[in-house]
């Protein structure tokens, strides 16, 4: 007959690791920036499951259905529906026109975050229409198939689609082909270095600057025992699994399926990368700027104290995130060629 263990052990047992995990995200809150703290990082929390992704959904949807009111003034912002080859869905864009902007202008090519399996364009608003507005240039944002119900290559596919697009309808837009640049946010930041990649070797596609701001770059992070705050190793690992259906392995043989697996880097557009020093993807932003740089590829790294990730978004008043934020958009002028007239 089986014994079973006293209430009291059983209680006991329960306290000590709650205890040992409140322990342990303490450590990791420590290392943030006072100024960068926020109520939401005593709440672990991570998708890990269908059920956890179907709500991390809802949230960002909601924040999504609030965000228009986010549209810098002056700025004009259309959906534009790119149609798609070989039986694709067609490709669902935001374009973002400051009002007043000298044609040609250069153009930026967005790529929203989300892990790869989460995300909306419209989320992005504040950040795509101030780029547009401050560099009086066109911004395109792509709304590109997520995983695990589209897994690779449908999301690179999309935004693939939408820079050719861009390019066949420069003279429309008033947009210089040769002042493209592409940029996304971490898991978009992956992706817009994925898409980089696919122009350089095409030839056929322009890009003169990537913009990655704490890009998700190498799905063999979340083989590794790693903590992080706000964007967990848990959640790495459940969105690396979904969008390459398959779980991260060492041998990953298809190209493009992530940034950091490429061997040679040489030839790719200049470019900036933004993370924080406590972020989850630190190490392998780190690593892919020293690659770049060791090939002769003009990259500036900007590495944040105490920095998690998705802190801007939290606070966007910290003076460190402003720094951040205006630091980015000025790389990407300088990238571009273009004069900045900064907003507010």
């Amino acid at each position: 007959m089986k014994r079973l263990l006293p209430l009291t052990l059983i209680t006991a047992t329960v306290t000590l690791l709650a205890g040992l995990a409140v322990a342990r995200r303490q450590r990791r809150l420590a290392v943030v920036a006072p100024e960068l703290r926020h109520p939401q990082l005593y709440v672990p929390m991570s998708v890990n499951s269908e059920s956890s992704l179907r709500t991390g959904r809802r949230l960002i949807d909601a924040v999504a259905k609030q965000a228009s009111g986010m549209v810098a003034d002056g700025v004009d912002v259309r959906v534009e529906s790119v149609p798609a080859a070989d039986g694709q869905p067609p490709v669902r864009t935001l374009v973002y026109e400051p009002v007043g902007r000298t044609r040609p202008s250069g153009a930026l090519l967005w790529i929203h975050g989300g892990g790869l399996i989460m995300g909306r364009a419209e989320v992005g608003h504040a950040i795509a229409s101030r780029i547009a507005k401050e560099l009086s240039i066109v911004v395109v944002s792509v709304d590109y198939r997520l995983a695990p119900e589209d897994p690779f290559p449908a999301g690179l596919d999309d935004c693939v689609r939408a820079l050719e697009w861009l390019h066949e309808q420069a003279d429309d837009l008033g947009v210089d082909r040769s002042r493209v640049a592409v940029g996304g946010d971490s898991a978009g930041g992956g992706l817009a270095a994925c898409v980089a990649q696919v122009a350089h070797d095409r030839g056929d596609l322009p890009v003169c600057f990537q913009l990655l701001k704490y890009p998700m770059l190498d799905d063999r992070t979340s083989m590794r025992d790693v903590d992080a705050l706000f964007w967990t190793n848990t959640s790495n690992r459940f969105a690396w699994t979904a969008y390459l259906n398959h779980p991260p392995r060492e041998y990953e043989g298809r190209r493009y399926a992530s940034a950091a697996r490429r061997d040679d880097v040489s030839g790719l557009p200049a470019a900036w990368i933004g993370v924080g020093d406590v972020d989850l993807f630190h190490d392998e932003c780190v690593e892919y700027a020293g690659r770049l740089e060791a090939a002769g590829v003009p990259v500036q790294l900007d590495v944040v104290p105490g920095m998690y990730h998705g802190a801007e978004a939290m606070r966007p008043e910290a003076p460190s995130m402003i720094a951040f934020t205006d630091g980015m958009i000025a790389a990407l002028a300088a990238g571009l060629a273009t004069e900045r007239t900064p907003v507010g």
